[in-house]
């Protein structure tokens, strides 16, 4: 199954042209059908002509419900823009455009709708015009009508063609399920919908909602139940133990351990950050939520969300003015956990590191900036950790070269300070030399000890080779301990301690 969005100027026959090629009513509520204008997000559904399945998220075209469009098309791989050959281009067509740029959305088709109330030719040509100015570039055209059906063949053509260019999902990947519907089904309870980009659902999955965890139920798809569904799809999940109330559109559905919910990110814009507003609306998914812009450089800025998100490296997103009705600023998430800004200059320091690391954090500069990190909780921010030749791989443990290399040297230098304080005890233990050198997991410090030349003799680090000795004392010790062995009622006098060196 693929997925696309619709986009266009509100009454240019987005939902008509749904009807027309799926079969389906995608208005939802009587209250749509009765103004004949689309409020909320609709799904629709139809077989293509190669046999894959093509879902349709049908957003509304009014400027009031923009964050009802926003919700759609965030989760969308591609675009169905309308425009009507009769009306031609108008401020929401610019403005749903505005949104897809701003969202980096490269495919999709455009669907001229009305053809058979006015020649096309001419709005063909300055749709095109403007889709070739934005992340779209050259896209398919056809004139259609949702009235008479002609062009519908042409453009299912056109939309198979499209889905063939998609990218192959990430199935076997962690779950991130935007929740744009939420609702209750008689005898089984409450049920989520959303676009799952990548992963795999199956039922009886664990999974997190808001920070607890919850069971998949049910799962259902293009109508029909299934044991499993993979990405990319339109599903319905519904959900074991969660009341209506406690879930609802904006939320996520996450595999447990792969993201991290975050509140402050560093990004990359596609506008001046010193001409937007501190305070703007970040669009991601199917939510949105408030956030205040820092600017660190030309074009980075870091953000402060009013409330948690589980974001990572290289998600796309975009900045929306709400006083202006507009659509500010297209994001690229570049760092998820990013470091403090305490000092002075330390903003114009950070974007200068976010523009040598491009678009994409390097895992090698990751690793060295916080000395040593788990595989997954990199993975969690969206770090690629596949190739680690770079650093040192210690169990599921990243280690930063010259972090080692520190350790080493520090943990040599507090084994001879211990055994030098206190050469009866036989070497200074696990846990002491873990906290002397700093180490964040126990697990560590094996094969640190073994790098560094040390010996593990019962739960306690010592050179390799060493010996617990008591010095000068001990030829004297091994007399007395002699004489005992031999006469065990004998024990020596303190003159003849004395004579030995061993008096007080």
């Amino acid at each position: 199954m693929h997925v696309v969005a619709t986009a266009g100027h509100v009454d240019h026959g987005k939902s008509t042209l749904v009807r027309a090629l799926t079969g389906m009513e995608p208005d939802r509520w009587a209250e749509e059908r009765r103004r004949g204008m689309t409020i909320d997000l609709g799904y629709a559904w139809a077989p293509l002509p190669s046999g894959q399945v093509l879902g349709f998220v049908d957003v509304p075209g009014h400027q009031r419900f923009i964050g009802n469009m926003l919700a759609g098309l965030g989760p969308a791989p591609a675009v169905l823009m309308v425009v009507a050959a009769d009306e031609g281009w108008r401020r929401q067509s610019g403005e749903h455009l505005a949104a897809v740029d701003a969202l980096g959305l490269t495919r999709g088709v455009l669907a001229v709708t009305r053809s058979d109330l006015a020649d096309p030719t001419a709005v063909t040509g300055e749709a095109l015009e403007r889709l070739r100015g934005s992340s779209l570039g050259e896209v398919e055209a056809v004139a259609v009508s949702g009235a008479t059906g002609a062009g519908l063949p042409e453009l299912r053509a056109a939309l198979d063609r499209l889905v063939a260019r998609l990218p192959i999902p990430e199935v076997a990947g962690p779950v991130r399920l935007w929740v744009d519907r939420a609702f209750t089904v008689r005898g089984s309870g409450t049920v989520v919908t959303g676009t799952l980009a990548a992963g795999t659902l199956r039922t009886g999955d664990e999974l997190t909602l808001r920070g607890r965890p919850v069971r998949v139920r049910a799962l259902q798809s293009l109508g029909q139940p299934y044991d499993e569904v993979a990405a990319v799809a339109r599903v319905a999940v519904n959900l074991r133990g969660v009341e209506r109330s406690e879930v609802e559109r904006g939320d996520t559905l996450l595999t447990p351990g792969a993201w991290r919910e975050v509140a402050t990110l560093d990004v990359r814009l596609t506008a001046d950050p010193r001409e937007l507003p501190t305070e703007l609306l970040l669009h991601v998914g199917s939510t949105s939520v408030a956030v205040r812009l820092r600017p660190l450089g030309p074009d980075t800025v870091r953000l402060a969300l009013h409330r948690p998100l589980p974001l990572r490296a290289g998600d796309r997103a975009l900045l929306r003015d709400p006083g202006r009705q507009s659509v500010a600023a297209g994001v690229l998430v570049l760092d998820v956990d990013p470091p403090g800004l305490r000092r002075r200059g330390a903003a114009a320091d950070r974007a200068g590191a976010l523009s040598a690391a491009g678009d994409s954090p390097d895992l090698t500069v990751e690793v060295a900036r916080r000395g040593a990190v788990l595989r997954s909780e990199l993975a969690a921010i969206g770090v690629d950790v596949d190739d680690t030749s770079a650093v040192l791989v210690q169990g599921d443990w990243l280690v930063d070269t010259a972090t080692w290399a520190g350790w080493n040297a520090g943990l040599v230098v507090a084994v001879d300070a211990h055994v030098a304080a206190a050469p009866l005890e036989g070497g200074l233990p696990h846990e002491a030399a873990r906290h002397a050198v700093g180490l964040p997991d126990l697990r560590l410090l094996a094969p640190l000890a073994v790098a560094a030349g040390l010996q593990s003799v019962a739960g306690r680090l010592r050179r390799a080779g060493a010996v617990v000795s008591l010095g000068p004392a001990e030829a004297a010790v091994a007399q007395v301990e002699a004489a005992l062995a031999a006469d065990p009622m004998a024990a020596p006098e303190v003159p003849a301690l004395a004579a030995l060196g061993l008096g007080a």
